[in-house]
Parts: structure tokens; sequence; C-alpha cells
């Protein structure tokens, strides 16, 4: 999938904002372009005008209005996020689109309501201005979703301009409000993350375009909600904090937050010409970095008797590698959150050989990321499982003996009409009310399910709405093309079910070179079988020669493999009753119900906390924390059931649990 030719990385817009040079930055300051055109293609586009008319123009709309509509445009950098006021809602925001020319900036809201497969698009006359790479996020405790920065460029993106704006979307009324804070704010950025915790929404790293270079963040910011205030607060003297970063995956925690890997570029000294020598000229070039760090910030609520001025105190804590990360460390690998875990796909893992070319190959995988255990699993896609024959003549018996009774009930109207069995025409002559099937209504246009992963990609859009997950859109290259999908599909998380698609445009140009590559590979093909026949005959020539066969010590292997099981966190063993393979949620809360509830007995006791709850009160929080623990276990438990499925066993049940009538009607 990679190749050697020149391309833009996982990055571009960064990429083409760190190209730009002291004179772009000049033309940017002379511009004098106010009246122009807005779809404009010249490079000396004065932004601020630019950014003006759309706010006339968006100005025009006197009301929010929703129509039914199709799928968003293509468009990358956009931001998706389930509703946290409606569970049958996505929300889809801005983005841009780039044609290998001209760049197209959106800011048009999408809603998808996901029992229906039906799209809506929402204008406002306050809606904040076209804009990618910004962050958003729901308001915790506060409800709605909060939106900061972003970023908008020149249609040839020759100049950039960063949004430092703050808005709030409530997603009932798709009522937009810009945020007029107390205080001073984060700076202008793009690539950045947010998420919240209780009533604060916290911000960190990202990116800014200077003149000569791409410079990345590493502060961080909380919003009050209540208190309409911004914060940097400060650090512990002489404490670490996650280096500077964009792209990275930043979620909720309920002590706070977790950041885990990102994307920048640093810079590194290198040989003039290639080659190093000692005491060479050397010359200053940025090198592009994927990180593999993780980090907990612990965030502590200012005490009731402090002053109203007073925000939270911070702390980051850097955790151990992760164990089983993805391999090798890949960009654009977007995360979503859910209970307790995030879920990644895609990414891309480039190696810069030269200047001029790099080699990429992109990614398909699905990974789950249990915050807790700091460890990563691979998701599959699991076909449903194979009727026994048991199961089948048991299905055949139903559908036979459903059509003897219907016979049946025909021929007992048909006596009692006193015409003897006849026709079923003749039993509509004389009125006789007979039941009939009614066939199932199949849908218009049926879904479309497969067993293979979304094309692989980079920087797509991912979001859960009740224990599923939603891909949208992101990028993808082939040499010096770059193609933008324009898709969406679904994963049930719970059975792993199969890829559920959406809907689907192909890329523009997506075939145009596909001959000119099949032929290439027929090339390369008769170049294996030339090199392939070489190397039997050379086989064939050694094998006939004495050799001294020489086995390679492993030694050196394992002593890495214990380092590496020393750097991740060691594994405590949970006293917790845990799921059984092919158990739902609903069996195991069953099954473990007294348990639950004795261990919430416990804690309560061990916290002091002496208020009375009801069995009804008891029974729910002793349910939140067995689904906590069977989704914790969902991973190892799959791999259980995998294992054993690929041995032949099924669904695996405890005789103890059945009772004691097992030959009676339960067994039937």
């Amino acid at each position: 999938m990679g190749n050697k030719k020149n391309k833009k990385s996982a990055e571009r817009k960064e990429r083409i904002a760190a190209k730009q040079s002291k004179k772009t930055a000049q033309k940017e300051k002379k511009a004098k372009a106010k009246g122009r055109d807005v779809d404009s293609d010249a490079e000396d586009v004065d932004l601020d005008a630019v950014l003006a008319a759309y706010a006339e123009e968006q100005a025009k709309f006197l009301k929010v209005t929703e129509v039914v509509s199709g799928p968003p445009s293509p468009r990358s950098s956009s931001t998706l996020i389930a509703s946290p006021s409606n569970r049958n809602e996505l929300l889809v925001f801005g983005g841009e689109y780039f044609d290998g020319t001209v760049a197209t900036f959106y800011n048009n809201l999408f809603v998808y309501l996901i029992d229906r497969g039906e799209w809506r698009e929402v204008t406002s006359p306050n809606s904040p201005l076209p804009r990618s790479g910004h962050a958003w996020c729901r308001g915790g405790n506060t409800g709605g979703v909060y939106l900061f920065g972003g970023e908008f460029s020149s249609p040839k993106q020759g100049t950039f301009y960063h949004y430092n704006d703050f808005w709030h979307l409530d997603p009932a009324t798709r009522e937009w409000s810009r945020i007029e804070t107390k205080s001073k704010g984060p700076p202008a950025r793009s690539g950045h993350r947010m998420t919240y915790f209780k009533n604060y929404i916290i911000l960190f790293g990202g990116f800014q375009d200077t003149s000569q270079q791409t410079k990345y963040l590493q502060d961080l910011w909380i919003y009050d909600c209540q208190k309409f205030t911004w914060y940097n607060p400060p650090l512990p003297p002489g404490s670490q904090k996650p280096d500077a970063r964009s792209s990275f995956s930043f979620l909720p925690h309920e002590s706070g937050a977790v950041l885990y890997g990102g994307y920048s570029r640093v810079k590194a000294s290198t040989a003039v010409g290639g080659k190093q020598t000692k005491g060479g000229p050397q010359r200053m070039t940025l090198k592009p970095v994927v990180h593999q760090d993780t980090w907990f910030l612990r965030i502590t609520p200012p005490a009731s008797d402090a002053p109203a001025s007073a925000g939270p105190t911070v702390r980051w804590e850097r955790r151990k590698r992760p164990a089983n990360p993805p391999n090798p460390p890949r960009a654009g690998a977007t995360m979503a959150y859910h209970k307790g875990r995030g879920i990644m796909f895609g990414g891309v893992h480039d190696v810069e050989l030269s200047e001029e070319g790099i080699d990429s190959e992109f990614y398909d995988a699905l990974f789950a990321w249990n915050m807790e255990r700091n460890r990563f699993f691979q998701l599959t896609l699991r076909r449903p499982r194979a009727q026994g024959k048991k199961q089948a003549q048991a299905v055949k018996s139903k559908d036979r003996s459903k059509a003897d009774e219907e016979e049946l009930l025909r021929n007992l109207a048909a006596l009692e009409a006193k015409g003897g069995i006849s026709r079923q025409e003749d039993d509509d002559e004389r009125g006789v009310d007979i039941p009939k099937v009614e066939e199932p209504v199949q849908p218009e246009k049926p879904s479309i399910v497969r067993f293979e992963m979304p094309h692989p990609r980079f920087n797509s859009q991912l979001a859960v709405q009740e224990d599923t997950l939603f891909i949208f859109g992101g990028t993808f290259e082939r040499g010096d093309q770059e193609f933008t999908f324009n898709d969406m599909y679904s994963i049930d998380l719970v059975k792993l079910d199969g890829v559920k698609e959406i809907f689907y445009n192909e890329p523009e140009n997506w075939n145009v070179k596909e001959q000119e590559e099949s032929d290439d590979e027929e090339d390369e093909d008769e170049e294996d079988e030339d090199e392939e026949d070489e190397d039997a005959e050379s086989a064939e020539a050694a094998s006939t020669a004495p050799t001294d066969v020489t086995v390679p010590s492993i030694t050196k292997d394992m002593e890495q493999l214990e380092v590496e099981e020393q750097e991740t966190e060691p594994t405590v063993k949970d006293p917790r009753p845990s799921p059984r393979p092919f158990e739902s949620l609903r069996d195991f809360f069953s099954r473990t119900t007294e348990e639950w509830q004795n261990i919430l007995l416990e804690m309560m006791k061990e916290r002091g906390i002496t208020a009375e709850k009801s069995v009804k009160e008891l029974r729910k929080e002793a349910f939140e924390l067995a689904e906590e623990k069977w989704w914790d276990s969902r991973e190892e438990i799959m791999a259980l059931e995998d294992e054993q499925e690929a041995a032949g066993i099924g669904e695996v049940v405890n005789i103890a649990d059945r009772g004691d009538n097992v030959g009676g009607a339960r067994r039937r």
C-alpha cells in the first residue's frame, strides 16, 4: 500500500503551514483584497475581509431552519459527536475539502437521525464561521456541546487564520451562542483536543501557524461552565507535563482526563547532502514525531470555602507504556470514548526515505484501549454462528407446523360455512373470515453489512451512541493523490457482527490510476517469478553442499520481552465476579445480583455512608457496578469465545446455575 512518490503525509495542513515563507507573510500584511470575490484563488487575500463577508451573508438567515437533506459533502477535519440530549442523533459540523488546487471550508451543521437513517441540514443566523481542525465536546454536568478554535485559509492555502472563539450549541433547539468569558481564554489554535470533567471543559495542545513554521502547543486550559471563567492552572513545582503535540486522543475520566499519543514536528540536525560525517556541515530540519506516551490529568475542584476566583488544581501524572499498543506507531488514528475505554480506528505510518519521497502504510484496524488497565485489545469482526443440524431441523419443523395450522383454520372455516373443504377462492366468495398471514414488510433499501473493515484511512471521525460506533469520512493517499472519503459506517460494539454501510460515495478520480498500478504490479510479478526461480536454483545448490547449521539464540528476545513486561503496569487480580463466555450483560447481572449488592454495601461501609437506600436504588447502583465490570472484561471474554468457537465449543452453561429441575420443563 505504501509508495515512494512525492506526497503529503498524515498532517497535510500542518506541513503546508510549516513551509510558508516570509514572502507569504509580507503578502498577507500588504493585502488589500476588500470587495473581492469570496472564492477568489489569489494568495494575497485579506482573510478578515473574507470572513466578514461570510458573517454578513450568514446574518441574512432570520431564524434556525432544519430541512431534510442528503449526507454531508466530502470533507476532512470536521467534527462528529453523539448528541448528549437525544440518543437517536449524531451531529456533524464544519470541515474542509481540498480538490488538489483549492480549499473550501464549511460551517453547516448536519444532524443524523439514527433510527430513520435520515440527514438534516441546519442553518442559523449566528453559527460559527467556516473552519476545520476545531474541537468540541459535550458539556458534562452542564449539558450541551462546547466548541473552540479551528482554522481557515485562503483558497490555495497560502495564508492561514486561526480562531480563538468559544461557542455553545444546544442540541435540542440547534441554537448556537458565542460565549463571552470573564477572563482571558486560550490563544487561537487548531489541531487541539477537548474533553469534559463534571462542570469543567478541558482543552490541551494544538498548533499555531507562524510566518516561518508551525508552532506546537502544550498549554492546558480549563473552563468553569458555572463561573463562565477560563483558568490556566499552574502546575506543582518540578512536575512533568506532556510534550507539545496535536491530533492526540483526550478522553474523560472520573478523576480528570486521560491523554494518549499525538503528532508533532521537532527540530533535528541533519547532514548536508544526506551523508553523516563527523564535524561536517549540518542543517536544521523538522522531524515528524508520532507520540506513544500516556498521561493522566488529575483535577481537584476548589474547596467550598475557597475564594470565588479560585480555580481547580491540576497535576499531570505520566503513566507507564500501554501494553500491546498498535504497531508500528501511527498518526491520525482517532479515538472515541465508550464506557471506560477508547475505541481507535485507522491511522498511517510514514517512513521518510528522503526529501523527495515518503513511503506510507495506511491501516483499517479497530482497537479498544482499556484506560484502567492501560492495555490495547484489537477488535475483530465476528460472523454469525452457523446453525447446527438440530437448530435447522427445529426451524423447519416450526415452519411446517405453522403451515399445517393455517391449513387447519381454513378447513374449519369452510366447514362452519357448510361448504365443505373448498378452495381459497370459494371461501372468499362466501365471505368467510379466514385468518391470513401478513408478510413482513421489507425495507426499501436494505442495509449493506460487510465482514471487512472500511477502507484504510487516517483522521476519520468517530462517535459512540448507545454501544454503536460510527465512522465518518477520513483521508487516504495514493502516490501524489489525496482522497477524501465521503462515507459513513456503524459497528455494534457488543456483537461486532459486521460493518453496516450507512452511505458511500466514491471519491473523485478513485479509479484513474488503477490501470497504471495494475500494469506495474504485473511487471513486479514477472520480476518476482524470475527471482523465485533464481532462489530455487540457489537453494537446490546449497542443499547439496555441506553446511554448518546454527540455532539462533533467543536469550536476547527473552530479555527484551522481560523489559517490556516490566515497563507495563502489573495486573492486579480482581476479586469481583466476572462474566462468562457468551453471557449477555442481563444474564451476568441476573446471575451475580446478590454478590454486587454485597460489594456495594461493603463499599458504603468503608466510605462511612450510613444513608439508607431503597431496594430499587441499591439494585440500580449494583447494576452500574456489574455493567462496568462487564465492559472492562469484554475483550478477554470475546477472545475466549473465539477460542471456544474455533474448537467447536458452543455456549457454556453451568449445571449448578440451572437449579435442581435439570430434567424438567427448564431443560425442554
